[in-house]
């Protein structure tokens, strides 16, 4: 879901080849030349962002100066760096020698081509598309990418930063091994396999850690499954979105392990302040939470800032645009 924080990139054409990008929130600027593209840093996406652009054929004779504000928490699982990607190749669209229109769904698909398949990421595409799309989305990338617009009703939120430090790229990069391992680990027993469909499955190759990482993916998948038919409608029952959040939640934090004292702290806090549901949010391992409140956000807003979190009500919000 797309979210009410923004980032925003603000710029115009250079006379010379300079590109020139000032990062105020952090106390950054970056800058290189046009015709000089290697990468010289790990996730260097601005140079990332120039590159797939032209391989769409945008022609850039001139560099350009911008400034990048944002009102996102930053590498704490809310998306932060997708939302700069995808104002980023916005804003290359327009700053081309010969400016494109690309409609939502492509601008999504380039972010997520700049951001994780030019450096072989381990993320997925779901923060890419969100941003350029807006509002709530279902999507799928298998056997071919499908997205949906649900657009419920849902109301207010209240996210939660813990301003604890995570290691984004590891614990997604563990997760996604282990599950390679496990599916390749199935296959060998039960050669038509599908973690989309599949019941009863024959878990002997699998060691005890394997066979409960597998049991919470499944176990997430039948989650997604009860909500979706309730967010496909235009009101859905609150009581149940945040009971499905809370299960959720169950199983990244005692199967999967990716929560922590601190977010564990913050989510009982709003569910006590009277919150119907919530859980961490992202990869995990710190950074965020989010509680819904669509009746009480400011009251759980307080009960997560006692605890030590920082807090932010939000709602479901449009994708990237021009202001």
């Amino acid at each position: 879901m797309a979210i009410s924080l923004r980032a925003q990139i603000t710029g115009q054409k250079r006379k010379d080849q300079q590109v020139i990008i000032h990062k105020p929130d952090i106390g950054e600027t970056e800058s290189f030349l046009l015709n000089d593209l290697v990468y010289t840093k790990p996730r260097d996406y601005f140079k990332s962002g120039i590159k797939i652009c032209s391989g769409e054929e945008l022609v850039f004779s001139n560099g350009f100066e911008s400034e990048i504000t944002s009102e996102i928490p930053i590498q704490a699982g809310v998306g932060s760096s997708s939302a700069v990607m995808v104002s980023w190749i916005y804003f290359l669209s327009r700053m081309a020698d010969t400016p494109v229109a690309w409609n939502a769904q492509k601008i999504g698909e380039l972010a997520y081509k700049a951001e994780v398949l030019e450096f072989a990421e381990p993320g997925g595409m779901m923060d890419q598309y969100s941003a350029t799309m807006g509002h709530l989305l279902y999507l799928e990338s298998e056997p071919e990418i499908s997205i949906k617009s649900l657009n419920p009703n849902l109301g207010i939120f209240v996210l939660g930063d813990s301003c604890e430090p995570k290691d984004t790229m590891s614990i997604l990069q563990r997760c996604r091994d282990t599950r390679l391992e496990i599916i390749k680990k199935l296959k060998v027993k039960n050669p038509d396999f599908n973690i989309h469909t599949c019941t009863d499955v024959d878990m002997s190759p699998l060691n005890d850690e394997e066979k409960g990482i597998f049991q919470g993916t499944i176990k997430n998948r039948n989650i997604l499954r009860q909500a979706l038919p309730e967010l496909e409608k235009v009101r859905p029952d609150p009581t149940c979105i945040g009971t499905r959040l809370t299960q959720h939640h169950a199983v990244l934090r005692d199967i999967l392990q990716v929560s922590t004292p601190k977010i564990e702290a913050m989510l009982d806090a709003s569910l006590d302040a009277g919150a119907l549901g919530g859980k961490i949010n992202g990869s995990g391992g710190g950074g965020c939470m989010f509680a819904y409140a669509p009746k009480n956000a400011e009251i759980v807003a307080e009960a997560i800032e006692k605890v030590g979190g920082k807090s932010f009500i939000i709602s479901s919000d449009s994708g990237t645009r021009i202001v």
